[in-house]
């Protein structure tokens, strides 16, 4: 089998193929563009003109190497030109018959150790390789989209195939500056397999009204450090190509999580695909282009009903991160903020964490000294609620148990004076058991912040079915006072973060169950492939094993579905005691403190 590979024939000139030959073409290799479409070809040419020429005016290439790439580049209409090749890389139409029909005509046309790589992220690589002469010859090399400047490479390996042709192509992807991950035969493989289930669910939450395609989309941007949310993300794939990657995963899972969403079926058939048609979860400029314009579910700004209720002073209740952290955000917005624990010396040491957040921020220039002092002057530190008789908006920030939690909001029932907003920070627990525990449910609302709440811009905010309007209208606009995004859903188990978070981590521990994959590739995959700020495995070490669990938990026991339920490895590794960082181990090991 040749490892050279010096010549690749690229098959299909779409727009990843036609990256993946700039990629080639820069890296110094002959390639061979072959499409049936002459305009592709031509397309694909000018494309390559003009990216290299973006690439010289920033600096990234010279001159020389733009004209030597542009050398090395030749195309054809006629697949009998990958004769030379000692690699093809086929990206045609995401069909079993198209690529079959692509593997059986290679068979005649190149040597018999040429290796030939398919591009698909869908179909299955062993049945591909089953239409060849030559099985072992065949596998898998799933660049990402735009492959000039994705670094993943995912290498798929199916029971046929040859180990010389995965590290001959394997090495292939490091000399042109990608990062491969050697993955096995199944739909989706690892960054698609987990991005697809988790795109799905984000379909079918705003298919159920759930919430709006906007603040889905701002919830995991902003909840999660995501590049795109993930309705605008399915719009830029396209939303038939999605569909036929879910289709694929459940033909083999029959999962329900990737069961594809009616209304994916229902825009597709309707030519509403995405970005490419111009319209679908939103609406665009023109077929192909970037920018969303409005349409008739575009939200007009500030779209509350109603008017809400004056807030000069908050109340604060808890002496953890999360309490002195939103304690900070009032005081910094200009509330007059009372800071309550089970005692003086808590809510005092609560209060000192805060005086050292905001000294950080003076060191680092964010704040100024005045600026400092003011905000922590506005802050009084208190071992009681009754401190909260005169508070307009009192905010629950303690342990997250519901009965620790209703139990608080009894006696917040008591002491908050008429008309206050009694607000609870859960991230899982349902708000209206936390309502009825007060004489005044219509008055209680959710508001999630995330951690840490000083640098986070995200709040979920959460109405019952019995939260009165002008306590949502209340809580928006102390949102936007203190700087934060809110995004409206309803009372549910995860809300929206957690709930389209916590399954795409479960997802990631079945695959490590399963052998599939290792974590560090895993990890590699969703920061490389899909521009997590973090993999997997390092965010459960991070938020806690413990804490994870009980969100899978209670997501499985709100929603019943046997695709939630918490992976096995998962709760050994709790009942183990590694919760990740917190206790130095987790999925990985870390050097205590």
């Amino acid at each position: 089998m040749d490892t050279s590979l010096s010549t690749i024939a690229v098959v299909g000139l779409g727009t990843m193929g036609t990256g993946i030959a700039e990629v080639l073409a820069l890296a110094g290799r002959e390639v061979i563009g072959i499409d049936i479409s002459e305009a592709a070809a031509l397309g694909a040419f000018a494309s390559l003109e003009a990216s290299t020429a973006r690439a010289v005016g920033r600096g990234r290439i010279t001159e020389q190497e733009r004209t030597d790439a542009l050398a090395r580049f030749r195309t054809s209409d006629d697949l009998r030109t990958a004769a030379e090749a000692e690699l093809v890389i086929e990206v045609v139409p995401e069909t079993y018959e198209i690529k079959q029909q692509v593997f059986r005509d290679l068979d005649a046309i190149v040597s018999p150790t040429a290796i030939l790589a398919t591009g698909t992220n869908a179909l299955s690589v062993t049945r591909l390789a089953a239409e060849s002469q030559h099985p072992e010859r065949v596998l898998g090399l799933h660049f990402f989209n735009p492959a000039p400047a994705m670094k993943l490479v995912e290498v798929v390996s199916s029971v046929l195939t040859a180990p010389p042709a995965v590290e001959a192509v394997t090495a292939l992807a490091r000399e042109l500056g990608k990062e491969p991950v050697a993955v096995g035969d199944r739909p989706g493989f690892v960054a698609d397999g987990l991005l697809f289930g988790y795109l799905n669910q984000a379909a079918a939450m705003y298919e159920a009204n759930y919430a709006s395609r906007e603040d889905i989309d701002a919830a995991m941007k902003l909840g999660c450090g995501l590049p795109m949310g993930p309705l605008a993300l399915l719009d830029l794939i396209g939303i038939d190509t999605a569909r036929t990657v879910l289709e694929a995963m459940y033909a083999e899972s029959h999962d329900r999580l990737h069961a594809p969403a009616p209304v994916l079926g229902q825009l597709s058939s309707a030519g509403l695909t995405g970005r490419k048609a111009g319209r679908g979860f939103y609406t665009y400029d023109a077929p192909g282009g970037q920018a969303v314009v409005p349409d008739a579910l575009t939200p007009a700004p500030d779209a509350v009903s109603g008017a809400g209720r004056e807030v000069a002073s908050v109340g604060v209740a808890g002496s953890g991160t999360m309490a002195s952290g939103i304690a900070e955000v009032f005081a910094k917005a200009g509330y007059d903020v009372v800071l309550a624990a089970r005692s003086q010396e808590k809510a005092d040491v609560a209060r000192g964490r805060i005086a050292k957040s905001l000294e950080r921020s003076v060191a680092k220039g964010r704040l100024t000294a005045e600026a400092r002092d003011e905000t922590l002057a506005r802050i009084r530190a208190a071992g009681s609620l009754d401190a909260f008789a005169e508070v307009d908006l009192a905010v629950e920030a303690v342990a997250e148990d519901l009965e620790i939690k209703r139990q608080l909001f009894a006696a917040l029932d008591k002491v908050c004076r008429p008309g206050a907003v009694l607000a609870t920070t859960t991230s899982s627990l349902p708000v209206v058991a936390i309502a009825r525990a007060t004489a005044r449910p219509e008055d209680v609302i959710g508001m999630h912040f995330f951690n840490p709440a000083p640098a986070m811009k995200l709040v979920e905010v959460v109405r019952t079915v019995l939260t009165a309007d002008d306590v949502h209208a209340t809580v928006r606009a102390v949102c936007a006072k203190i700087r934060k995004h809110p995004v409206d859903c309803g009372d549910r188990a995860g809300f929206i973060v957690n709930a389209l978070l916590f399954p795409y981590l479960n997802n990631a521990i079945k695959m490590v169950e399963q052998h599939y994959a290792s974590l560090d590739d895993i990890d590699a995959a969703m920061k490389l492939g899909g521009g997590y700020p973090m993999g997997p495995f390092e965010l459960l070490d991070v938020v806690g094993l413990d804490v994870s669990l009980a969100i899978e938990k209670v997501l499985h026991k709100e929603f019943r579905d046997p695709g939630l339920a918490p992976a096995p490895l998962l709760e050994h590794l709790v009942a183990a005691g590694c919760l990740g960082r917190k206790t130095g181990r987790g999925f990985r090991e870390y050097a205590r403190r």
